[in-house]
């Protein structure tokens, strides 16, 4: 992982997709932008309560430190739920600069040039494919809703239905996200995840939960989406995490457990580079 601070807005970007040469990615941070109070200072929400001129300026200026093209950004409506969209020219800027004519919309994949895609985050985890055979991509954001509902495999599935994508050939990172030590959930929500992920855990349940003093659970997001993306069949070698816990770290990215929800959203790119 690497945050690039020799551009005007830095960015992080992650060493697994930076050795692949057909891509562009990175995930942004608190810094470089003109917001101000909580949404300090690269807010990239326009729901959060921060005035449009500010998000704008934001956008121009992290698109400008990608390198990227504001006018190409296709981005998500995302609701919590499992719908991927297949990204086709005719998207090209989408949600951003041109009005959006799709709702809950959590994942994008694409096989089409420099169309960065993008999605949005304050905890929940980013998940990044790229299929280096065919040239295509995708991009979800996976809550603990997503997760249990399996968000990364239905990813795949929908490249493999529109790329003929081979799952072998596929490179994935699990992006910064809440981590276990900072994600509390309740009983009936650590049952959810019993229920769903008992033929890979086989009661092994230690391996995503853990009972705190409080009688609620930690829960590890990172190892499910691991489980969900090596059940659905990509190699264990090529599945990437970048253990970066949003949470922990408040003050470079945003957190909306950290701030109790007073918060800016942060943002995941990636596009297939001309």
């Amino acid at each position: 992982m690497k945050l690039h601070t020799d551009v005007q807005t830095p960015f992080l970007t992650f060493q697994a997709l930076s050795e692949i040469p057909f891509i562009k990615h990175g995930f942004t941070t608190r810094l470089g932008g003109v917001s101000e109070g909580c949404f300090e200072s690269l807010n990239l929400s326009y729901s959060v309560g921060d005035t449009k001129e500010k998000v704008d300026e934001n956008y121009r200026r992290i698109c400008e430190s990608l390198n990227i093209n504001l006018e190409d950004v296709v981005a998500t409506h995302q609701v919590h739920k499992t719908n991927v969209r297949l990204v086709s020219e005719a998207d090209r800027g989408k949600g951003l600069f041109r009005p959006r004519d799709y709702e809950e919309v959590d994942g994008l994949i694409t096989k089409v040039p420099g169309i960065p895609l993008a999605t949005f985050y304050a905890d929940c985890v980013p998940l990044y494919f790229i299929d280096k055979r065919n040239k295509a991509i995708g991009l979800s954001h996976s809550g603990w809703r997503g997760t249990v509902g399996r968000m990364g495999q239905k990813t795949l599935e929908a490249m493999k239905r529109e790329f003929d994508t081979d799952l072998s050939d596929v490179t994935a990172l699990i992006g910064p996200s809440i981590c276990k030590d900072c994600y509390e959930i309740s009983a009936e929500v650590a049952e959810e995840f019993i229920r769903e992920f008992e033929p890979e855990l086989k009661g092994n349940f230690d391996r995503i939960l853990k009972k705190n003093p409080a009688g609620k659970y930690q829960l590890d997001l990172w190892e499910v989406n691991r489980i969900v993306l090596t059940s659905a069949g990509i190699p264990a070698d090529n599945v990437h995490i970048s253990n970066l816990c949003t949470c922990c770290n408040s003050e470079l990215l945003f957190s909306h457990r950290a701030s109790k929800g007073k918060r800016g959203t942060l943002a995941a790119f990636l596009m297939i580079d001309k």
